[in-house]
Formats: structure tokens, sequence, C-alpha cells
């Protein structure tokens, strides 16, 4: 296809982008509330002549574009929600919602994938094949990745190849980067619940102290990639919530640990709530007490496809202003892309937001406009080149 045709194209549709990437970003939504986003993205949808399917949860948004001649079907995903974070950038369209904000790039992402549907529409006579978009709830925390793909988002026709974009920060603005295989992490959650004796703060050989045993496990918990794991396998293990006690002159009966796993091998990732378990009740039946622990494993390891990355780099590779920058490592943080990844080829690819940028879950960060083009000409170039 003409690569001019699709540089217009590009640049008729990106003042409408820019106006709903602020408009996304003055208005964040947490996860599985996103009703009025919802809403907007049907709205610009309908406008453009596509029409949204039936929600398979209640804040999704899934349209599927057909071309004029049968043939592959390409999935472009990207997520919706905000993070409960109050916005310190002062800008213009900053958040419109007390303490909440769209500290993840939710808003861009949303608006290149929107930008990408207006320009795929304009060329649907010289498509073959069919594109799917899919604007997923519920990224954060809920991991409503999962439910959507259950609820059968992907199903009619099945994807032969399923693309996200995430805005990263610290990369060159505009610049594209991924890796084949493990992209990024699992994340395990835990929640421990150590029950004591309580009593008085001078006579604590007559209480079962449960800030000491969480003090103890703490440090137990933190040597199980040492101790536990093989030495080429990465684990993190976080404690991030400690809870207990409020009297400087009181032994509490309770304290509440919460924190976070991290790890790439779904091996590994077998392994470690049995650990925790294990570490947890040792250390309070050493210190006379007793725990409950609660563990979650929602979000598994992103795992890139290689063909897919090789068509990304090589797409990547050809726009004139844009970059390629293989990510050496992964990352442990975690992403519910991964389950798409489950169901059909993929990969998540990485857009630079600049080098100076705030990190991503800081209430100083903001998607970087400058971006928003290099994201939509490359998801609407891997489409085309993975249509055929």
């Amino acid at each position: 296809m003409n690569e001019s045709l699709v540089l217009r194209e590009i640049d008729t549709i990106l003042p409408s982008v820019l106006t709903v990437r602020h408009h996304l970003h003055a208005h964040p939504e947490l996860a599985l509330q996103e009703f009025g986003t919802a809403r907007y993205l049907r709205d610009q949808l309908t406008s453009r002549g596509i029409t949204p399917l039936a929600p398979f949860l209640e804040t999704d948004v899934v349209a599927l574009l057909s071309g004029s001649e049968p043939g592959r079907n390409v999935t472009l995903r990207a997520d919706m929600d905000a993070l409960p974070l109050t916005e310190q950038t002062g800008l213009a369209y900053r958040s419109t919602v007390p303490g909440l904000m769209h500290a993840c790039g939710h808003d861009g992402h949303c608006a290149m994938l929107l930008g990408a549907a207006f320009v795929l529409q304009s060329l649907r006579h010289h498509l073959r094949g069919s594109v799917r978009f899919v604007f997923q709830p519920g990224e954060e925390v809920a991991a409503a990745g999962r439910d959507l793909v259950q609820a059968g988002a992907l199903d009619g026709p099945k994807p032969d190849a399923i693309l996200a974009l995430h805005g990263w920060a610290g990369l060159p603005a505009g610049a594209l980067s991924s890796r084949p295989g493990p992209l990024m992490a699992a994340a395990d959650f835990f929640r421990i619940t150590i029950t004591g004796k309580g009593g008085h703060g001078s006579r604590p050989e007559r209480a079962v102290n449960p800030i000491l045993i969480a003090a103890r496990l703490i440090d137990r918990l933190y040597d199980i990639p040492a101790h536990h794991i093989g030495a080429l396998d990465p684990v993190v293990i976080t404690v991030c919530s400690i809870h207990g006690g409020q009297s400087s002159n009181v032994i509490p009966e309770e304290v509440v640990l919460e924190g976070t796993v991290r790890y790439l091998s779904k091996g590994v990732g077998e392994q470690l709530p049995d650990l925790v378990r294990r570490l947890a009740e040792g250390e309070c039946a050493a210190g006379n007490g007793s725990c409950a622990v609660l563990y979650e494993r929602p979000y598994i390891p992103t795992i890139n496809d290689r063909e897919i990355v090789a068509v990304g780099r090589r797409v990547a590779e050809q726009l004139p202003d844009a970059a390629w920058l293989e990510m050496a490592e992964p990352s442990m943080g975690a992403e519910d892309f991964s389950y798409y990844l489950e169901k059909a080829p993929g990969a998540l690819f990485f857009l630079g937001m600049g080098e100076e940028s705030p990190q991503i879950h800081n209430n100083c960060f903001d998607f970087n406009d400058a971006a928003l083009r290099n994201g939509i000409r490359f998801l609407v170039a891997a489409t085309l080149e993975i249509l055929g």
C-alpha cells in the first residue's frame, strides 16, 4: 500500500486523536468503573462508521473491521483504566477527578488505538482480512484481560496475531522497543494476617507480639530468592504494606503484611505460594502466634512471539523518524496482555515517552503527545504487513 496514503490519513486524524487523548486524561476512571470512558470510545467509533459489539464485560469496547477480501485477523488491544493518584502535572487538561489520574498512559494507549481504527477504516477497501480493536477495562490490579479473553472477546474470528503498545519512560520519544520471549513478569500478591496476644508494652513476656513475628517473617520472605530458587531464575519479593498497633504502649493482637512476588518462569511460580505459606506458618509457630495467608496469582508472565516481534522490528525500522531499541532484559513489571498471548501469537511493544519523562505510576507522568503519530503509524503498518 502507498506509504504516502497512510501518512496522509494519519495526519488527517491526528488532531482528533490529540483531542481524544486530552479528554480521556481529564476524565480518568478506575478499573472496571470505566463507564464514561466506554461510552466516549463507542461514540468515537460509531461516528467513523465502526460499530462496536455488545460488551463482553460491562465496560469493554470491542469492534471488528472487515476488509474487502477474506483473510487473516489482526487484533489490536489498548487498556482503559486509571490509577488512584492525585495528579501533580499542572496541565491544562489535568484530571478533573480528585484522587484519580492516568498515570500509566492508558489514555494514550486508547487514543493511539482509536487513531489506528480511524486510519484502517478509511483504508478498509484495501484490506484483506479483518482487524479487531479491543479497548480493555481493568488492567490495573483487576487483570480483567483474563476475564475478557475467557468471555470470548477474541473468538470469531480467532486472531492470527495480537499486538499492543505501552508508553515507556526512559526511551526516546517515539522509539519502539521489545524483545522475543519473556518480556514482563508474573505478578502474585499476598496478604498475611499474623495473630498474637495483645498486652502491655512493659510486659512483653506476657504477650505474643505479632510485630516481632512480622519482622522476622519479612527477613525470611526476602531470603526466598537466594535460598529456595535457582540463581538463574529471577524472583523479586517485596513487602509493600505493614499495619499493626495503634499505641506506643500497647502490644497489638494482629499485624497484616501485604506484598507482591514477581517471576518470569511459570515453573518457579508454582513453587512460590507454598513457600510463602510454609515460611509464614513456621515463623508464627516459632513465635507462638498463628497466621492466615491469602495468596493470589492474577498476572502470568508476558511471553512475546518471536515472529511477531520480528515483524514489529521490521516495521519500526522502516519508519523514517522512528528508532528500534532491542530490550536487553525483561521487565519485572506485569501486564494482563499475557492472557491474550495464550490465545494466539502476539507481542507487546514499548513506545518511548522521552528520556526525561517521569516514570509510569508517578503523579507527574503524562503520555507524550509527540509519540502519538509514531504509535499510530506502527499499529497501522504492522497490521497491514501481517494481513499482507
